[in-house]
């Protein structure tokens, strides 16, 4: 009997101790960012985990009563917060990391597909968020970019303003844009891909400079653009964003998040543009810049599931109605000879996702699908074009011993079809992919990264890319990378090329174009510097080397009327050297500071000359400065760009062959006192600079832009004749940069979180 009453007794004391126990959970973020493999501990217990894909953490059987949590993570500041556990209660504890020093530190994904200290990648990564950007407020992303280091948006065409992305001097096909990761964006909807993204979904935005095939396969030769989009969980619950300019643009973001259930999450955000005056300042008769009426709606969502893995769908619609030409052109002049015009309509949605396999082991199934479709008219030249491209991916990221490893399987399936002559039958193409890569830490101050990538082109056969890079952190404030590998693009000339469109130009093929290879060395050293008075000084400085086989460079020069394409019979070299200075002041006072100097060339029978559109030098900047008593931030931005070579139309064209230096320069003035409120105005292109300053024209021949009156030799040549001095046909590609002029601007914005 007293057995039996003793273990009575033992039995309801440890049901009382069991009850006496509860747990924690919450998400773990930096500047909004979910962060994965955060530990988590129980100061004074064995009790811990680690955050999972989404950030998301909890911890059970926690004895009642006050602890202290802590959070540690590579780049970030040591969090300690005390807690109290509650008795049979979930205590929910979301916990913001602060970055150990500046923002060098941030979490980075783009250099080695896994989430990693900036500082700890042996890959330079570099990241811009929306703050940046926020100093020069643009209406898409494509412009944005202007006052980024080394990177420079490209107008194609003077007409319909449509262009692409230079990286380091490399044409936009060299450069692979990628939204959440997902290669949605290329060729054919390369500018309008980068249109109509809504600010108020932007996260950050990650730029890797230099090939990056061996991760990303074709059209990542001169580099990578990766577009990062906000997590539902961290993203704030209403935004909007609203300006115009005394040019009567207008531009609308809004951004909208809810909760559907428990667990999953939705992010709503619309992006509107309109622009419906047309404007002649150069007096040409012609629309100096093209007008728009643009809608895009992004989805994204979050579900939350048992084991805590990662599962996100998204999807995007975009539509833009875009025209430039002739002063007194209408909708009803489409595809006719009277008035010329150039309109594109444009139709296009995707769709993106990521999913964690349920397993132990950390498997991630991406994919993404986007189908663009376009109806443009060049004049009365017809361009009808379809772009369908399915992607899936399959990586498995593995840690043994001092090796974090990543293996990878990719398939992209590509579809393009219009009604050019260069295109009789749609063109359809698998590229099966398999990818490893090995990052090995030999000490705190020792690593270095192995990859490879093998490609099948359906068209082109094997593909082979091997990838290395070293890095040695001498200190925590000083850190040299080497990296060093190979690119290669598979041509597709099937894109808009504008100049043949409009009929100046016809395109030549001479013969079957085989893949480009590129072959890549680049050294980056990053410092570090506090001084005794609180100002902290980060300098960056890469030099690059890259060398091209099989090169494919548009030739304008031997034949004013054609665009020759072909394998060049010799080689194209890359070379330059690039730094960015950020200082911070403690008087409020901030400076963003870039400089590029380069030199891109083609050798061909021993004879070197410089590539078309290709600046020597160019340089960036930022700088704010904070009035706290007047609640006034002010940002004064701009860049400059060296000469560039032009594409003239022969001999007798007068218009310069060379650009001259030339510079676009704003300032910005926002109120900040008002809760969650922003007022914003300003002053765009401050200089008033435009390209027709010093030319006799810009757009050749606008007076004739059907070539009615232009007269060829027997040779297919165009002779001068009295109307014609200059033996010239209409052509708008004579273009360097943006043709707007002054202009002031207003905004506000408002952010609930």
């Amino acid at each position: 009997m007293k057995n039996i009453i003793l273990l009575f007794l033992i039995t309801c004391f440890q049901n009382s101790i069991a009850q006496e126990k509860g747990s924690i959970s919450g998400t773990i973020t930096s500047d909004g960012i979910a962060i994965t493999d955060a530990y988590i501990k129980i100061l004074g217990t064995n009790f811990g985990t680690s955050s999972d894909s989404l950030g998301n953490y909890k911890i059970r059987n926690i004895p009642v009563g006050n602890h202290k949590i802590q959070v540690s993570y590579v780049g970030s500041k040591t969090l300690r917060k005390s807690i109290f556990i509650k008795k049979n209660e979930n205590t929910i504890a979301d916990l913001e990391l602060e970055n150990d020093k500046n923002s060098l530190d941030e979490v980075v994904i783009s250099g080695t597909l896994k989430p990693v200290s900036r500082l700890e990648s042996p890959v330079p990564v570099e990241v811009y968020k929306p703050s940046y950007f926020k100093k020069n407020p643009t209406a898409n992303i494509f412009e944005a970019l202007q006052n980024v280091n080394g990177v420079r948006p490209q107008l194609n065409c003077n007409i319909c303003n449509t262009g692409d992305i230079h990286i380091n001097g490399l044409e936009g096909p060299y450069t692979l844009v990628l939204i959440d990761g997902m290669p949605i964006v290329s060729g054919l909807s390369t500018v309008y891909g980068l249109s109509g993204i809504p600010n108020s979904l932007l996260e950050r935005i990650e730029i890797v400079k230099g090939p990056a095939s061996s991760l990303y396969g074709s059209e990542a030769v001169g580099g990578l653009i990766n577009i990062i989009t906000k997590n539902p969980s961290s993203a704030p619950r209403f935004s909007v964003d609203g300006f115009s300019n005394s040019w009567g643009e207008a531009n609308l973001d809004l951004g909208f998040k809810g909760n559907i259930g428990e667990n999953s999450s939705v992010l709503l955000g619309v992006n509107y543009f309109n622009y419906n005056n047309p404007t002649d300042n150069n007096h040409d008769n012609f629309t100096d810049v093209t007008l728009q009426h643009r809608i895009s709606v992004f989805q994204k969502w979050n579900f939350g599931r048992k084991s805590n893995k990662l599962f996100s769908l998204a999807g995007r619609y975009f539509y833009e109605d875009r025209w430039g030409g002739e002063m007194q052109w209408e909708k009803k002049y489409r595809g006719g000879n009277e008035i010329y015009g150039e309109s594109i309509y444009t139709e296009r949605y995707e769709v993106l996702g990521a999913y964690e396999l349920p397993i132990e082991e950390k498997m991630l199934l991406s994919f993404s699908y986007t189908d663009h479709d376009q109806n443009s008219v060049y004049g009365n030249t017809p361009y009808m074009a379809q772009q369908r491209i399915g992607f899936g991916q399959l990586t498995w990221d593995k840690k043994i011993s001092n090796h974090d490893l990543l293996f990878g399987t990719a398939v992209r399936y590509q579809f393009y079809n219009d009604n050019t002559p260069a295109t009789s039958t749609a063109d359809k193409t698998w590229i099966p992919s398999i990818f490893a890569q090995d990052e090995i830490r030999f000490n705190e101050k020792h690593s270095i990264l192995l990859g490879a990538r093998y490609d099948y082109n359906s068209e082109h056969g094997s593909i082979f890319t091997p990838r290395f890079a070293y890095k040695f952190k001498a200190t925590d404030n000083d850190i040299i990378r080497l990296n060093a590998g190979t690119g290669f693009r598979v041509v597709n000339l099937f894109t808009e090329e504008h100049a043949a469109l409009t009929g100046s130009r016809d395109v030549v093929v001479e013969e079957e174009l085989k893949p480009e290879r590129s072959y890549n060395a680049n050294l980056n050293y990053l410092k570090k510097i506090y001084t005794s008075n609180g100002t902290y000084i980060g300098i960056e400085t890469a030099g690059w080397y890259t060398y091209f086989t099989n090169s494919i460079i548009p030739d304008y020069d031997t034949y004013p009327n054609k665009i020759i394409y072909k394998n060049l019979d010799g080689f194209a070299v890359t070379t330059g050297i690039s730094t960015n200075i950020d200082v911070v002041f403690q008087n409020g006072l901030k400076l963003i500071l870039g400089a590029t100097y380069m030199d891109v060339s083609k050798t061909e029978n021993d004879i070197k000359t410089r590539q078309m559109l290709t600046e020597k030098f160019s340089g960036t900047w930022a700088i704010s400065y904070r009035i706290p008593k007047l609640f006034l931030d002010i940002d004064y931005t701009g860049n400059i760009y060296g000469p560039m070579r032009l594409p003239l139309l022969g001999e007798l064209d007068p218009r310069k062959e060379y650009s001259p230096t030339w510079s676009i320069q704003n300032i910005q003035f926002t109120y900040n006192k008002i809760k969650n409120v922003e007022i914003y105005m300003g002053i765009k292109n401050l200089l008033n600079w435009t390209p027709n300053k010093g030319n006799p024209f810009i757009i050749a021949r606008a007076n004739d832009p059907f070539d009615e009156n232009v007269q060829y030799g027997p040779q297919g040549n165009v002779l001068p004749t009295p109307d014609n001095p200059y033996a010239l046909t209409f052509d708008p590609s004579y273009v360097y940069g943006p043709n707007q002029g002054i202009r002031s601007f207003f905004g506000i914005r408002y952010t609930l979180k």
